[in-house]
């Protein structure tokens, strides 16, 4: 039989027909009119081929092919009520969930130790997985396969399909060794220029923000190394004469944090905005409505700056 042609409120009739033995009961028992359940049922007799209910001395009596249907469609209604409620309301304390989350590289390192944290308090009992992506509109085509839920980083280019939801921003500072034989904060700008410079480009870009806050004002610096890994950075640093301009939450989780002279910038320097975003087809699902509230709660708990309207 082609379910396509199958109304799911002959169904719903059916079981009602079923438990009451009567149409006018039946009807009540779901909010139909008598005549809505007699032309239900006339329709049910002729997709089945079956009488289904025949008239007895206790109402409707149910023919054979009627009691061996009863069964699987109760359980099937019921399973498709419980499927129903669970998109209606989602509770994480109880939830076995998988959620599937995209990061980049530094909210990896930045907020995935007290995410896991507040997943532990909240809800022990769901899976996450992690997926990488390094250009920031990677996380469009993953958005749109459904490979993730959500994404953390960078904002991705405008759509009218992927919705965000700013989460922290980030400062920049330069960073050279502890004992660097050059450099003696405050960090000027003409020395800022003298220095040979390490470019962290994931995008495998030879040009960043220092360079377009140079060139505003006819300047340019002297690129000893572009490399695409982040967190690579402050170890290079931390053992050579090179300076780097760093997120200041990057040299805080690297590790290096003690090796390294943290100086501010000596130009005026964006802030970088990090953003949650998901597809919209998810926007109204209570368990993604829950995980996108949970996941802005953990920038403050990891200690990063709350987002301001000036970030970019």
């Amino acid at each position: 039989m082609d379910l396509y042609g199958i109304d799911l409120n002959l169904l719903v009739a059916f079981d009602a027909l079923m438990a009451e033995r009567s149409v006018t009961r039946a009807g009540a028992r779901i909010g139909r009119t008598q005549p809505a359940m007699s032309a239900a049922l006339a329709r049910l007799r002729g997709l089945l081929k079956d009488e289904l209910f025949v008239r007895g001395p206790k109402g409707l009596q149910p023919t054979p092919l009627a009691l061996d249907l009863a069964h699987p469609i109760a359980q099937a209604l019921t399973g498709l009520q419980r499927a129903l409620e669970f998109t209606q309301s989602f509770d994480p304390s109880t939830s076995t969930a998988s959620f599937t989350l995209g990061l980049s590289d530094h909210p990896t390192f930045a907020l995935l130790p007290a995410l896991l944290e507040v997943l532990r308090e909240q809800a022990p009992g769901i899976t996450l997985r992690i997926r990488n992506f390094i250009a920031r509109d990677d996380a469009i085509g993953m958005l749109d396969a459904g490979e993730v839920d959500l994404t953390i980083g960078v904002p991705p280019s405008a759509t009218g399909r992927i919705l965000s939801r700013p989460l922290f921003e980030e400062h920049f500072v330069c960073v050279v060794r502890k004992g660097h034989p050059t450099v003696h904060p405050p960090l000027k700008l003409q020395g800022f220029l003298e220095l040979p410079h390490l470019l962290v480009s994931p995008e495998n870009e030879s040009y960043g923000v220092v360079d377009a806050a140079l060139a505003k004002q006819g300047l340019k610096r002297r690129l000893a190394l572009t490399l695409p890994q982040l967190y690579a950075a402050p170890a290079l640093v931390a053992q050579t004469d090179l300076i780097a301009t760093l997120m200041e939450g990057v040299v805080a989780a690297s590790g290096y944090e003690e090796r390294l002279c943290i100086m501010p910038a000596p130009l005026d320097l964006p802030r970088i905005l990090f953003a949650l975003s998901w597809h919209r087809r998810n926007d109204v699902h209570p368990a993604q409505r829950w995980f996108r509230d949970m996941l802005a709660s953990v920038p403050c708990r990891a200690g990063l700056h709350p987002p301001s309207t000036a970030a970019s």
